[in-house]
């Protein structure tokens, strides 16, 4: 059973995960709000779209590191075993921020974060596929769904862990990847979801890319 360290350290993880280092960069630069920009998304693919390739890298950074940090001090402030969980939570309160009314990003770059702390030779292939598929298509969405469908089973048959069973936790950020890109799915299915790189400057009707 979890104790009171574990429980402020797993609030900790999902405060952090919650904070929209996209919308707060974004307007630090004058930018304004990055909802009314290209996808109205949070995450890094829809601050490339503002053209500032500078403000994408480090919200991609950012994000990335709430779940590398949420699992490196759970590791070593509470409990190794609980690590994953922490790096799940950080993702989830990406994913549904408290500060936004838990409308939050897509969660990919704080999964890879997590993966990264977790696992490092899962992110490391998960980051190949998702670099493969994004180079091929141009599409980051689909690049994130195939690259989540790859990283529990990377996880669980090539880079199994003898500490903690990895994979679960992997398995749960995939179903949520997923339900968040439900929108891009059916974009990429019609044909009509926006490629990497697109710079828009229009509010979308609804919520797009990462």
């Amino acid at each position: 059973m979890m104790g009171v360290a574990a429980d402020f350290i797993l609030i900790f993880a999902y405060m952090l995960g919650s904070v929209p280092f996209g919308l707060v960069i974004t307007h630090l630069a004058g930018l304004g709000d990055i909802r009314a920009i290209g996808s109205g998304n949070i995450g890094a693919t829809n601050v490339l779209r503002t053209g500032r390739k500078d403000l994408a890298l480090l919200t991609l950074l950012l994000d990335a590191g709430k779940g590398a940090i949420a699992v490196g001090l759970t590791a070593w402030l509470v409990e190794p075993g609980i690590a994953p969980l922490a790096g799940a939570v950080a993702f989830m309160g990406h994913c549904f921020p408290i500060y936004l009314g838990f409308k939050g990003g897509k969660g990919v770059a704080t999964f890879f974060g997590t993966l990264l702390a977790i696992s490092p030779a899962t992110m490391g292939a998960t980051a190949l596929i998702w670099v493969v598929v994004a180079a091929i298509t141009r599409y980051s969405s689909l690049a994130a769904l195939v690259a989540a469908v790859a990283a529990p089973l990377l996880s669980a048959y090539l880079f199994p862990s003898d500490k903690v069973l990895l994979w679960p936790f992997i398995l749960v950020m995939t179903i949520v990847i997923f339900i968040r890109h439900k929108d891009n799915i059916g974009r990429l299915i019609k044909g009509t979801e926006s490629r990497i790189g697109k710079k828009s400057e229009a509010a979308p009707e609804k919520p797009e890319g990462e």
